[in-house]
């Protein structure tokens, strides 16, 4: 069993390709970083962290990180290839980490036992799939396409967005938003003035995926957010995709309930760990 680093994300991803699609669904999150870093590679600020652990040209583990977010970690087919990606990794201030169920609680004990820093589970979400929307009564209004004009406003909405799933304001939402608009994948629900918003990507040919839906607390219960979804969800299907997937905070009912209610199929746990020192 060894661990390689890539520094070339072609290579990366010629190597790890095959191995994160057999699990797509379990792995998108992975997916959809490597599509940006593929594709928009200036959206992340550091070098990126990507690493596979083999035995005998089989993959049994992937790892990437796109500092300064925390390690995000594929299915594995052999816990113990999670030691050598923490051994790997010991050196660096790393803030937490991200995966499955199992596979991030056990990184995080492992981490804990080579470093002497504490893990605290800090957020516990469901992995969602859908292949069709469901018919819902949707609220009045239409999507439309964010514009640089909305900038402004994008901002506003994401850093409260980021705060209310306890993830850090970062210094670059600024930037994030600006990649947002520049790839053109961003939309407003809007009812006379923009009430909800979400983004989608695909990532492959028959692939797609939510990775944001916020609606201002003065806009919800109105059936806002689930008219958004519902109508991006079903613009991927259309653009050919026939999985879309997506992921939500379990701490939120009422997003999880319009998730179902769309036709988001529950597949599987992902948690996230903090990693604090032991000071």
């Amino acid at each position: 069993m060894q661990l390689n680093r890539f520094d070339n994300i072609q290579e990366f991803w010629h190597c790890t390709q095959a191995y994160l699609l057999q699990h797509q669904v379990e792995n998108n999150v992975l997916l959809s970083i490597l599509h940006t870093l593929l594709h928009n590679p200036e959206r992340y600020l550091s070098k990126p962290y990507l690493a596979i652990v083999q035995t005998s040209g089989e993959i049994l583990a992937v790892a990437i990180r796109t500092p300064p977010q925390k390690l995000i970690l594929s299915k594995a087919q052999n816990m113990d290839a999670l030691q050598l990606i923490a051994q790997d990794l010991r050196q660096e201030q790393l803030p937490g980490s991200m995966g499955l169920a199992t596979e991030a609680e056990i990184f995080s004990q492992t981490w804990q036992r080579l470093t002497g820093q504490f893990y605290q589970r800090s957020v516990v979400m469901k992995i969602y799939q859908l292949t069709a929307v469901q018919r819902v009564s949707t609220a009045r209004g239409y999507l439309r396409l964010a514009t640089e004009s909305d900038r402004s406003l994008l901002i506003e909405w994401l850093s409260a967005f980021l705060s209310e799933i306890d993830q850090a304001v970062s210094e670059d939402v600024e930037h994030q938003v600006d990649n947002r608009l520049k790839e053109q994948n961003t939309y407003f629900w809007v009812d006379s003035t923009p009430v909800s918003v979400a983004s989608s990507k695909q990532l492959l040919a028959t692939i797609g995926r939510i990775n944001l839906a916020y609606t201002p607390p003065e806009y919800r219960r109105q059936g806002y957010a689930t008219a958004c979804v519902a109508a991006l969800s079903q613009k991927l299907l259309d653009q050919g995709c026939r999985h879309c997937f997506l992921i939500a905070n379990l701490a939120n009912p009422t997003a999880n309930h319009i998730y179902q209610a769309i036709g988001y199929c529950p597949i599987c746990d992902w948690h996230g760990y903090s990693f604090t020192s032991n000071e």
